[in-house]
């Protein structure tokens, strides 16, 4: 599922630019992807439009010096190292409450526990490429950096 998401970050500028889901998997699967991942794509795709819409109020509404506190369940399901990214992001304002809540949301559809870091980065990207979110140059490498590239060199 995550290389078909990178894939789509790479391949369409835009969410708009992206075929209907359809063809989208029609696309998918001629350069190559396996239909199981291409629907759990989809899947979590569809996911991410139903959460943008619920937090659309939580984006207009004013947001002043809140702190978002973690459940136990999301503790365990992220874990520390996907919570700091995440912390690092809202700290370096790339990431608003909004886009926070949609992004734990779609961490938790990850459907892995903890949620590695390098796939933090990939749901990271794709919730900021779904609101054309402008992202700073140095901030947009470390989304697309693998630290274990990083760290082999």
């Amino acid at each position: 599922m995550f290389d078909i998401l990178v894939y789509l970050f790479e391949n369409y500028y835009t969410p708009q630019s992206c075929p209907d889901a359809d063809t989208l998997a029609h696309k998918l699967a001629a350069v190559g992807f396996e239909h199981e991942d291409i629907d759990e794509a989809l899947g979590w795709l569809y996911g991410l439009a139903q959460t943008t819409e619920q937090c659309v109020q939580l984006a207009q509404s004013p947001q002043g010096d809140s702190q978002r506190i973690y459940t136990d369940i999301e503790y365990q399901a992220l874990g520390t190292e996907a919570i700091g990214f995440i912390s690092f992001l809202e700290s370096s304002g790339v990431l608003p409450a909004a886009l926070r809540e949609i992004l734990i949301d779609r961490a938790l559809a990850a459907d892995e526990s903890p949620v590695p870091l390098e796939k933090i980065k990939i749901i990271a990207l794709m919730v900021l490429w779904s609101q054309e979110a402008e992202v700073d140059h140095l901030v947009l490498e470390e989304l697309l950096t693998d630290d274990r590239t990083r760290l082999s060199h």
